[in-house]
């Protein structure tokens, strides 16, 4: 039974102002396994001063400074690589292999990044007698979901690391244990008192003081597209910078060739990854409308080879993570047989055997249509609806018929066409044939899927301001 009761602040771990405590529960077992302190807007007030006292210096440090701080924290995140694999798997339900694979490197993936995109970065540029500035925005809260936990916490707090702001976060009270620990990653780096601080607590407790601080001049929050509604309104006040990455509901655009198939199979499987706990999951499925008959049959066969069980074990699903995300994927379900999409395989209730967890059925509708409820609302769990098109004129103009934009798919033998296709697609990343893996490749959103970009350079300019210098002449003039 892990106890977190204390909240990391300005360098130690401090008791609550007032402790309230939430249990975690395995989502696997329904077990309590946890326990953390909720904090609110007098925790919130705490760390917030201290990551503004201790901005001044931080913000002064040299590229060097910053560099070998972002090592040494890498250093540590990679002595604790086993214990974060535990934690995940335990607090959100990840297979033990996708932990090891994907949740916990990816931190890694981030902090590596951030250095080498730090050695080179340039934080001036003459324009001939002006001097254009980039400097640290300065004190940054972070709101981070549970489906990926650290790479959302990390791939906030690298770049501003390296920028030069300090930082308040909180991650999710459902999955915080990995956050918790990523804190003791960060006093054993010895990164500077106050530079990041850690307050443990729900959205209205914790989110809504540090979103409207005023002094916090950023917020930055993943999660659902409600609630990142909710956290900029909270911050128009103070007129502070938020970066959203929020719902997704991406169109995987098959083309109608040879390779048909095995792009089907392709799609079923990287929709059910996570047990489909993804923003940008292809949730949308288009093929052709003529050969809808055999992408049944390939999206059966991919679906029905999917394990679910006990994610300690060789399942390649685990659980969704709560309780709430289980019966709203039940009613969401049950809405695409309702409205008369074909059921291909999957369902509602668990997976046969099952009789405890939050474990859903990989499920797969066709002949969705785009009006139905699947195809609109984001389910957030291993359900896929197969769309069908006339032509790729039309296929583009349903994959854009949607409120969201964070990524979309193109799977096809011919390149150039798939180039074509990923053209006219409204998303903030388009992937051809499972291209992925790029470290430095921007990632957010357009429409509903909020605003700013995430990821390798592209990252550290959310936490930059712009000066411009005027009458600032080069040095060679000077000289």
């Amino acid at each position: 039974m892990r106890e977190y009761l204390k909240f990391y602040i300005d360098g130690q771990w401090v008791d609550p102002v007032e402790l309230k405590t939430l249990d975690v529960i395995n989502p696997a077992t329904e077990a309590v396994v946890g326990k953390i302190a909720l904090g609110g807007a007098a925790d919130v007030d705490k760390a917030v001063k201290a990551a503004r006292k201790a901005f001044p210096a931080w913000s002064q440090t040299s590229r060097e400074e910053r560099i070998e701080v972002l090592n040494r924290i890498l250093a540590e995140y990679q002595k604790r690589f086993g214990d974060l694999a535990t934690a995940v798997t335990e607090e959100m339900g990840a297979p033990a292999s996708l932990a090891q694979r994907a949740q916990v490197p990816i931190g890694m993936g981030h902090l590596a990044t951030a250095v080498e995109i730090l050695k080179n970065f340039k934080f001036e540029e003459d324009r001939g007698p002006t001097m254009i500035v980039k400097e640290p925005i300065g004190v940054c809260g972070f709101i981070t979901p549970w489906n990926w936990p650290l790479n959302q916490i990390v791939c906030k707090v690298a770049p501003a690391i390296a920028t030069g702001c300090t930082m308040v976060l909180k991650p999710s009270e459902v999955a915080p244990f990995s956050g918790q620990i990523f804190a003791e990653i960060m006093q054993a780096a010895g990164v500077p008192a106050g530079v990041f601080n850690l307050v443990h607590g729900d959205g209205v407790g914790v989110g809504v003081p540090l979103s409207s601080h005023p002094e916090v001049d950023m917020v930055s929050f993943t999660g659902s597209t409600r609630a990142g509604i909710e956290v900029a309104k909270n911050a128009a006040p103070t007129v502070k910078r938020v970066a959203q990455e929020l719902g997704g509901k991406s169109p995987n655009i098959v083309l109608d060739d040879e390779a048909m198939t095995k792009s089907v199979a392709r799609g079923v499987a990287s929709m059910m990854t996570n047990s489909g706990q993804s923003c940008n999951a292809p949730t949308r499925m288009l093929v052709p409308q003529k050969r809808m008959d055999e992408a049944i049959a390939a999206a059966k066969e991919a679906a029905s080879q999917i394990t679910v069980g006990d994610p300690n074990g060789n399942s390649q699903l685990g659980p969704v993570v709560s309780e709430v995300q289980f019966n709203k994927i039940q009613k969401l379900i049950q809405a695409g047989i309702d409205e008369g999409a074909t059921l291909v395989v999957g369902g509602v209730g668990r997976p046969e055997g099952l009789d405890k967890g939050y474990f859903v059925k990989p499920t797969v509708f066709a002949n969705v249509t785009n009006d139905m409820t699947i195809a609109k609302e984001e389910i957030f769990g291993p359900v896929l609806s197969i769309l069908g098109y006339e032509n790729l004129d039309q296929a583009i103009t349903i994959g854009n018929d949607t409120e969201y934009g964070l990524a979309a798919y193109v799977n096809g033998a011919d390149l150039a066409k798939a180039r074509e296709v990923a053209s006219k697609l409204r998303a903030g990343q388009v992937s051809i044939n499972g291209g992925g893996g790029d470290m430095t490749a921007p990632f957010g959103g357009y429409k509903m899927s909020g605003n700013g970009r995430e990821w390798g350079d592209y990252g550290f300019n959310e936490f930059l301001e712009t000066k411009a210098v005027l009458g600032y002449a080069p040095k060679q003039a000077a000289e």
